[in-house]
Parts: structure tokens; sequence; C-alpha cells
């Protein structure tokens, strides 16, 4: 449950705040020698200022590939290329794109609360399945799925802290 939280971090990572930040650039992946790699292992990324992702890659014939690979991401970014450094400007962010960005947060949140309350239902059907061998009897049962209840609220209710937390972060202007 505790992996599900730090997942559901790192997807809050790669969403744009109106501040230049280098995990926005995780989930790229460049076709490099045919074969997708991490835009991290391509390329040195740096912020030189509070509004600009500087990328400067380790070879430079793959400056093309990295910039069609952030041209074709989600990231509504354009890059701009001097032919050793690409460098992203990160727009503020409209009201509008906020919203939209709110919404993704909360959505990338559902998911991680289904994860653990899938961790959930793993662990009480292997109470039952332990009941009905008789390992554990009822009342031990009963009282580890309650502590599995409680668990899963724990965890669930981290989810919505950081879940708050991002979504003051995106709406700050």
């Amino acid at each position: 449950m505790q992996k599900a939280v730090e997942s559901t971090q790192r997807s809050f990572n790669t969403i744009r705040t109106g501040r230049a930040n280098p995990s926005l650039l995780d989930r790229i992946s460049v076709e490099y020698y045919g074969s997708p790699t991490s835009l991290k292992s391509l390329a040195n990324i740096n912020i030189p200022d509070a509004s600009t992702i500087a990328i400067q890659p380790f070879d430079r014939s793959s400056i093309s590939l990295i910039e069609k690979a952030i041209q074709l991401s989600d990231l509504g970014l354009t890059p701009n290329n001097d032919g050793s450094v690409i460098r992203l400007n990160i727009p503020q962010l409209t009201s509008d794109r906020r919203k939209e960005l709110v919404k993704l947060a909360a959505k990338l949140a559902e998911e991680g609360k289904v994860s653990i309350r899938n961790i959930r239902r793993d662990a009480i059907e292997a109470v039952r399945k332990q009941e009905k061998t008789s390992e554990v009897s009822e009342d031990e049962s009963r009282d580890l799925q309650d502590k599995i209840q409680k668990m899963t609220d724990k965890f669930v209710a981290r989810v919505e802290e950081v879940l708050a937390a991002k979504e003051k972060d995106i709406t700050t202007v």
C-alpha cells in the first residue's frame, strides 16, 4: 500500500504546475537506435531558471530524436533547439488548463486508491482462505479483516493528503 502511495506521488510529479521541474520529463521515452530509451539516460537535464528546462544530449546526433519525442508527448511544450541544447519554456498556466490538471491529478489519485483497494481485497481473500482451512479462528479472521480495513483507510487518507497538496500547488498562481 505504501508503494501505491509512492507511485501516485511520482505520477503527480509529472503534472505541470507552472514551474520548471525535471520530473515533467520522466514519462518521455525517445526512440534511440530502435529501442525506447528514457530521456534521463540520453541527456543532462538542467533548470537554469524557474520557467526553463535545458536538455543537453550526451550524443548530439540524438538531438532531433529528443526534440521529436517532446513534440509528440502530451506536455504541450514546444522545444527550442539551438544545435547543442534543447530549451523548453514553461508558460504560465491558464485557469482552464489548471482545472484540467486538477482533474488529471484527481484521476491519478483515484487510480492509486483503486490499487490500494485491490491490495485490501487480496489480503482479505487470503485471510478468508486461512479461515476456511482452519488456520485461524472466525474471531481472529474478523480482527484481521478489521485491521486490514483500518490500514486501507489510513493509506487512502494519505493519497487524499497528497492530492490536496498537489491541487493546492496547481491552483496557486
